[in-house]
C-alpha cells in the first residue's frame, strides 16, 4: 500500500490562501491603526491614545518618545500576531486530522488572538499608564 502524501494539489492551494489572506489581514489592521492614530490627530484629541507613523517626528518630549515607542511596538505586535495566524493557519490545514496537531494548530491561532487584542489595546494601556504617572 503506497502511503497517501500529506501535500494534494488542494492542501498546498489553501496554505497560499491562508498565507496571503493572513498577510492581508495584517496589512489592513496596521492601515486601520495608522487610520485611527490620523483620526485622533486631526481632531486634536489630547494624550493622544491612538498615535500612528503620521507622528513619528523628531521626538522632542518624553511623551514623544513613549508615543514613538509605542508605535514601534504596536507594529511589532500586529506583525507577529499576522506571522502566528499564518502558522496556525497552515498547521491546522496540514494536521490532516491528528488530534495532537489540530490543538497545537489552535493554541497557535488563540496566541494570535491575544497577540491583535494586546496590538489594539496598547495605545490605551500605554495612555492609562501615563495618567497615573502623570505624565
Amino acid at each position: 500500500m503506497v502511503p497517501r502524501s500529506r501535500f494534494t494539489p488542494r492542501k498546498v492551494l489553501l496554505v497560499g490562501i491562508v498565507i496571503v489572506a493572513g498577510t492581508a489581514l495584517g496589512a489592513l489592521l496596521e492601515l486601520a491603526l495608522a487610520h485611527l492614530a490620523e483620526a485622533a490627530r486631526i481632531s486634536g484629541i489630547t494624550a493622544s491614545a491612538w498615535a500612528g507613523p503620521a507622528q513619528a517626528k523628531e521626538a522632542s518630549s518624553l511623551n514623544q518618545v513613549i508615543d514613538n515607542l509605542r508605535n514601534v511596538i504596536v507594529g511589532l505586535l500586529v506583525a507577529l500576531a499576522t506571522l502566528f495566524l499564518t502558522v496556525g493557519g497552515v498547521r491546522y490545514i496540514l494536521a490532516g486530522g491528528d488530534p495532537g496537531e489540530v490543538e497545537a494548530a489552535k493554541k497557535t491561532l488563540r496566541y494570535a488572538a491575544m497577540g491583535y487584542g494586546i496590538a489594539v489595546l496598547a495605545p490605551l494601556l500605554v495612555s492609562i499608564l501615563k495618567g497615573i504617572v502623570g505624565a
